[in-house]
């Protein structure tokens, strides 16, 4: 096979993979952008490989993708390297279903082991002393702490905050509709300390800030526009330094303090499940690791062999 037929091969393949995710999976745009990354680096290894002589798909073994990943190894952290394998055995059990190769060389390869690493949580007291970081009673100090209330109260990745528009937060109901990864949409509560922030941010702040074009979004920049991702990473980096907790602090931890929470609350981790917006209840479970203290009087208060002797 020719190199220029090789190419063809590899995008008829990807391109008919990539639509395959994004249609019928209805992936977020960041899966299938991370999807059509790990191809790109399997199809440049394949095309420039002189032991491989530009294959196209359909000619590459077991052997051959185990010495790409190995190659591929060096450049990438493990969790990288894990879904690099995640992303190829898809790949190419896309293209045996469609016949477009006749024996998947991924079936033989397992995926490497990257152990679980523990989300940071903050304590009830550091987010209190994070939101005690937002003063003032200017535009920009009103949406910081809303913005701040909403990532604790809700329970929001940073890019469905970002996301929200003005009618997606029913006060009256005390919800907020939230489209989370594969534009899945959920309902969550929100609790009063969110929802008189978000009030005085509409009242006094959002007005201010609204440009001449209208927006529909909830939280706006200084120039009338939808909020970055990237300026929410940066404000609460700023809140955590000004509150003294450190440089590690993110959107992240604020979900993650969200679900620990509430499962040191009580909760049901089928609830925190339906509230975080994952699909697998075993991504909820990582957030099972709350402190022994709270485990052990759990287990003293519910387990009828844990109570002392009651004669």
């Amino acid at each position: 096979m020719s190199a220029a037929d090789a190419k063809r091969a590899w995008d008829l393949a990807g391109d008919a993979f990539l639509a395959h995710v994004s249609a019928e999976k209805g992936l977020a745009r960041n899966s299938i952008e991370a999807y059509q990354r790990d191809l790109a680096l399997l199809r440049r290894w394949a095309l420039s490989s002189e032991q491989l002589r530009a294959a196209d798909p359909g000619r590459l073994v077991a052997a051959d993708l185990r010495a790409f990943l190995l190659a591929s190894a060096e450049h990438l952290a493990p969790r990288s390297r894990a879904r690099l394998v995640s992303t190829l055995r898809s790949f190419f059990r896309f293209l045996v279903s469609e016949e477009m190769v006749a024996v998947d060389p991924m079936a033989t390869i397992l995926a490497p082991r990257t152990g679980r690493r523990l989300p940071q949580v903050l304590s009830v007291a550091q987010v209190e002393r994070l939101l005690a970081a937002v003063k003032g009673q200017e535009p920009a100090p009103l949406r910081d702490r809303a913005i701040l209330e909403l990532l604790y109260g809700c329970g929001l990745r940073v890019s469905e905050l970002s996301g929200i528009d003005l009618p997606d937060l029913d006060r009256r109901e005390r919800l907020l509709r939230v489209r989370g990864k594969g534009s899945k949409q959920r309902l969550v509560p929100v609790g009063d300390p969110a929802l008189q922030a978000v009030a005085a941010y509409l009242a006094g702040g959002r007005p201010q800030l609204s440009g001449r074009k209208p927006s529909p979004a909830l939280f706006l920049n200084q120039r009338g526009g939808r909020l970055s991702r990237v300026s929410v990473w940066n404000l609460i980096k700023r809140c955590a330094s000004d509150a003294g907790l450190g440089a590690a602090v993110t959107p992240h931890s604020l979900r993650h303090s969200y679900a620990t929470h509430l499962l040191e609350g009580g909760a049901d981790l089928r609830v925190v499940q339906e509230l975080l917006g994952h699909a697998d209840i075993s991504t909820t479970e990582i957030y099972t690791h709350v402190d022994r203290s709270f485990i052990i009087e759990a287990y003293r208060a519910a387990h009828p062999r844990a109570r002392g002797s009651r004669d």
